[in-house]
């Protein structure tokens, strides 16, 4: 049966969850261990895309993806920097986002299946209508770039956030004259159509290079571009954490983004 369009109408409660994937390796970064695990500007990476999503309005809860084990290891990481349990309501009297943990699959979309088996309960229920999918390694998203996603989402199905390319060259070296735009995280889509895509392609064994491939691909909505810019990076090469680093600047914080630490 399929599942009810979500009304384009914002819910009074929160009732987005944010997935963010840190079940990948620190191999081409150099390091030792998992890339989101590193340390940037006095926190792991992963904390970072962590706390935004805590502070982004209609947020309920923050699903954190982590390898099997790396469990422990990924919460004692995140514990420190994280929002103390007794903090209470916010300023608009709700109850602070919960902050879940699960273990991630092989592969990015079998991590992100696994983070909606998870949810599949709250989304047939309808307490969870809208899913992000966010790269632990992209610690420099704003909050405001997820209320864009989410926004759009809500009003469209699919909502994924965009950014021009320059200085791309085929193989035989020649410049490609017209415009790329390359594809970021956070992605956001309507909670029911997501879960129904992945159980599609789980059914077909296929593999999506990310969450709006899935969904292009199985959800009859469409998928639309927000602006982003290149400060939402990736953190895939030493160089990358170094200029993340410089892009925090000297307050170790993003704008819009204040937190007590523990």
């Amino acid at each position: 049966m399929p599942h009810p369009t979500p009304s384009p109408t914002p819910p009074t409660s929160p009732t987005a969850t944010v997935v963010v994937l840190g079940a990948g390796s620190g191999s081409r970064v150099g390091a030792g261990v998992n890339k989101v695990l590193l340390p940037l500007a006095g926190r792991p990476v992963l904390a970072w895309s962590v706390l935004t999503a805590l502070g982004t309005p209609g947020v309920g809860r923050v699903l954190v993806v982590a390898r099997a084990d790396e469990l422990d290891e990924v919460a004692e990481a995140l514990a420190p920097h994280l929002p103390l349990e007794d903090a209470g309501a916010d300023d608009e009297g709700r109850g602070r986002p919960e902050v879940g943990l699960v273990a991630g699959g092989a592969t990015r979309h079998a991590s992100e299946a696994r983070a909606l088996r998870s949810l599949a309960a709250d989304v047939e229920a309808g307490r969870t209508d809208l899913v992000v999918v966010h790269d632990g390694a992209r610690p420099l998203a704003p909050a405001a770039l997820f209320t864009a996603v989410l926004e759009a989402a809500r009003t469209s199905g699919g909502a994924l956030p965009g950014a021009p390319v320059a200085g791309v060259l085929t193989r035989g070296l020649q410049q490609v004259p017209d415009a790329l735009v390359g594809v970021q995280t956070p992605q956001a889509f309507r909670a029911g159509p997501l879960l129904e895509a992945y159980r599609r392609a789980d059914d077909d064994g296929f593999e999506g290079t990310d969450t709006a491939a899935c969904f292009s691909r199985y959800a009859d909505l469409p998928v639309v571009a927000v602006a982003s810019g290149p400060t939402n990076l990736k953190v895939t090469w030493p160089e990358d954490l170094a200029l993340a680093e410089e892009l925090l600047g000297r307050t170790g914080s993003l704008p819009g983004w204040s937190l007590s630490e523990r």
